[in-house]
């Protein structure tokens, strides 16, 4: 995959691609320790409910076809928490290690940037030393190891903290 690819916020039509994308991980990996498969209405619902909320859902696409994506939300609910954030972003295999989840990371913080957030946390599989690896070199900081907290394919599973400050 050479194309440099374009980013851009999704739309209704991309929910069927960004599920496929998303269940392959759901299913095959513990880079999400849930095991409940996303559906395009879902997604709909979800990505609306960002919107309405003012939190980016952004694409990444080569030649039309969606490649990965990325969002935040506030890390945890209530008023003095609206300024620290958690971020998603899922790229999948052929497209990961060209620069689109820096592309996509780049977008991401800029939004936050402009809606005045703090800093933006990544919980990171510790058996996914590729994605601990790219968070620090998009400038993250490993805070915290939480031991055991996802069970996912008869397993425990320790969840890493990675911690960005914006401003």
């Amino acid at each position: 995959m050479n194309a440099e690819p374009a980013i851009r916020e999704v739309e209704p039509g991309d929910c069927p691609r960004i599920c496929e994308l998303w269940n392959a991980f759901i299913r095959s990996s513990v880079v999400t320790f849930t095991n409940e498969e996303r559906t395009p209405a879902g997604l709909v619902r979800f990505v609306e409910q960002k919107r309405r909320n003012g939190h980016p859902f952004l694409v990444a696409t080569v030649a039309e076809s969606i490649v990965g994506f990325a969002t935040y939300g506030q890390f945890r609910s209530g008023p003095g928490y609206a300024h620290t954030m958690e971020s998603t972003i899922m790229i999948e295999a052929g497209a990961q290690s060209t620069g689109t989840g820096r592309r996509l990371m780049g977008q991401l913080e800029n939004h936050a940037r402009t809606r005045g957030v703090h800093s933006i946390f990544a919980g990171v599989s510790a058996e996914n030393a590729g994605a601990v690896s790219f968070h620090e070199k998009c400038g993250f900081v490993r805070v915290s190891c939480l031991k055991e907290v996802g069970f996912k394919f008869g397993r425990w599973h320790d969840l890493i903290l990675l911690q960005k400050f914006l401003d």
